[in-house]
């Protein structure tokens, strides 16, 4: 059977491997499995939304409101913006992909670092556009402008912070830089992570309704995914200007997300003092792996999310390394496939984490 020969180009995307396949694979007991591997929170939803998820449970057989007019309100008076500046999707990356297919075709060209979400690229070469990346692993922004001027892509995008690397620019350096770019480009600023990168910096972080208003052809992406501890319910939203989320609301499917999700999300934004905490959590552990690189040698990118990307360089093979760990119950992210001898670590629980720095240590012993 032939296919749309554009799929020829697409490598299917890899998620973090899940706990049941490390229990059929290598019989490993599932509470003896450590997952630190798709950069989920490991604390969860705050008691109160999880008990909100349950008591909805009785109205799983219908449909939600397709409006999602109370999230969307409740995003409005986070963000002070208005509930025409907002869409929700199912994951921040169905927004990614209605933009994508709202904006480009086979003459397209989008820009975006070299490693940077793989979606990214799947949902461009999905319509035919022409991938271009900077020559750097991180942003750099000085390497987006030199391709800007040449190539005048049709869609730009930002990760702040990236993923899967962790680094994030400074807000005002993204500021100047966008000043520069045409109006008819879309420029996607990718905040998944933004909850943290705030916390630790505050010049890193990017108010969705600043950058809208002072630059109309953007869009913020953010998730419930990360900070909010929503990674199952698959909820993300957008915010930029009506005519935009206009575009977008053409390519949204109807009830694109979940009657439970969409209650959870709602619950999970009065939660602001849970979320807070977890982070601080994180932040604090990460300093713990910090300390573990910096005792063994191996160089890390200082991270403003809750992940870290250790640097292995000639040290030891990654794909060695990381399926050692798999073995022992110990999921972790391998990124040789962004062409990096270097492992991803999702910051887990102190006792997760104790786990992992002893496993890390046994293997790194052995050379």
């Amino acid at each position: 059977m032939q296919f749309n020969p554009t799929l020829d180009s697409i490598k299917t995307y890899e998620a973090g491997k899940p706990i049941e396949l490390v229990v059929r694979e290598y019989g490993i007991k599932p509470q003896n499995v450590i997952k630190l591997a798709s950069n989920e929170n490991p604390f969860g939803a705050s008691p109160k939304v999880i008990e909100a998820i349950a008591k909805e449970a009785v109205n799983a057989h219908r449909y939600p409101d397709d409006s999602m007019f109370e999230l969307k309100e409740g995003l409005a008076g986070r963000f002070g913006v208005k509930s025409e500046n907002v869409i929700i999707g199912s994951g921040s990356d169905q927004i990614l992909e209605m933009a994508v297919h709202a904006k480009c075709n086979a003459s397209s060209k989008v820009l975006m670092s070299k490693t940077t979400f793989a979606m990214y690229e799947v949902y461009s070469r999905q319509v035919g556009a022409r991938i271009l990346r900077t020559p750097s692993d991180q942003h750099h922004l000085g390497e987006f402008w030199e391709i800007y001027q040449k190539e005048r892509p049709e869609i730009l995008f930002l990760c702040l912070p990236n993923n899967p690397l962790g680094e994030c620019l400074d807000r005002e350096e993204v500021y100047d830089f966008l000043q520069k770019i045409d109006d008819e480009t879309l420029v996607i600023v990718d905040g998944a992570y933004q909850e943290y990168a705030a916390f630790k910096d505050s010049q890193k972080r990017i108010d969705p309704k600043d950058l809208i208003e002072r630059f109309p052809n953007s869009i913020f992406l953010g998730t419930f995914s990360k900070a909010f501890g929503l990674g199952g319910m698959r909820v993300g939203y957008g915010i930029a200007q009506p005519s935009i989320i206009q575009a977008l609301m053409k390519m949204r499917a109807p009830f694109n997300i979940t009657t439970l999700s969409l209650k959870a999300a709602i619950e999970a934004l009065k939660e602001s003092a849970y979320v807070e905490e977890t982070i601080k959590e994180n932040f604090k552990e990460m300093r713990r792996y910090e300390e573990f690189a910096l005792a063994q040698g191996i160089d890390f990118i200082p991270s403003y999310t809750n992940f870290i990307t250790l640097l292995l360089k000639n040290r030891v093979d990654s794909s060695e390394f990381s399926q050692w760990l798999l073995e022992r119950g110990l999921i972790v992210r391998n990124l040789k496939s962004y062409g990096i001898n270097a492992i991803r670590i999702t910051i887990g629980r102190s006792l997760e984490n104790d786990r992992c720095f002893e496993l890390m240590q046994e293997y790194l012993h052995q050379f």
